[in-house]
This record gives structure tokens, sequence and C-alpha cells, in this order.
């Protein structure tokens, strides 16, 4: 069988979560300007790695870049990791990890800090999401939802789209 080339590109997942009147609430972001699922809402804190930096370093830089939040690496609260296709549409030849956490402390006020790339932010309860929202994400956040509700836990390592 010939061995064939693909890329892995690593990413952090910070979904931030808070008590709200309708039970737990998670901060999204409506992307826009992007070119890859503008009109979506999307997690409100999530960037790539970057060369020699760790996916903590990145889920910190990421909060600070995107929506002003101060984040100690030693609050984040790891979720799952989702090894995915780039594309669940084509083949597998690019292939992404998404390293997901939950975060329910930090400092900063909270705010959009990249205008080009959002057209804002809103908290929404994990049990009425909006109809748009990333399908890798809404996987994870629908595994959340049963894990705080009903105590089925998130399974450690997901795989999706192949």
């Amino acid at each position: 069988m010939p061995h064939s080339r693909f890329t892995l590109v690593p990413a952090a997942y910070v979904f931030l979560l808070r008590d709200g009147a309708g039970g737990t609430e998670t901060l999204l972001q409506l992307r826009r300007g992007t070119g890859y699922m503008d009109g979506y809402w999307a997690c409100g804190i999530a960037g790539h790695v970057e060369a020699g930096e760790s996916v903590l370093a990145t889920a910190a830089r990421e909060a600070r870049e995107e929506v002003g939040a101060v984040v100690e690496p030693a609050d984040l609260e790891p979720l799952t990791t989702m090894h995915r296709t780039g594309d669940p549409w084509g083949p597998a030849i690019e292939q992404r990890v998404d390293f997901f956490f939950t975060l329910r402390r930090w400092g900063g006020a909270l705010q959009v800090r990249e205008p080009d790339k959002s057209d804002g932010l809103r908290w929404f309860p994990l049990t009425a999401l909006p109809e748009l929202v990333p399908p890798h994400e809404r996987h994870v956040l629908g595994r959340l939802t049963a894990e705080l509700t009903d105590g089925t836990p998130v399974p450690s390592l997901i795989t999706f789209g192949f």
C-alpha cells in the first residue's frame, strides 16, 4: 500500500463557561471575514498552535488576542482531544488535532479584539445553541452538555469526519 503524506494541524479551543439563568452558558463569537464558516457562531477562543508553542500557551495567547481574557494556563480544564479531517466533505489529506478546554476563571474585560474576524460575542446556554455552529464544535458542545446534565462523561479522545 503506497504511503501518502498529510498535514496535521494542531489547534486550541477554549469554551468560557459561566452559570446563567438558563443553566451553564458558553461564549461564542460570530465569524466574519475569515473565508471559513463566516456567519457561524464559533468557540469564543480558538486558534492554531504556532511553531515552538505549547497548546496551553496557545490557549492563553488566543484568549488575550481574540477576546481580551487574561488566562492562567493552570485554570484551563482539559475537556477532550478531537482528531478530525480538515474538510469533512473531502479526502483526509489535511488532518487536525483539536485540544478543547473549558475555563470558568479569567481576568480582563471580554470584548471583540479582532473586529475584522468577528461580528460580536454572545453568551448562549448550552441547551439553546444557535443553529449555525461549526459541526465539530457542536459535537463537542453536545458531549459537554450531556456530561453536565446527566453525567455522561466526555470521552478523552474523539474522532470526527473519518
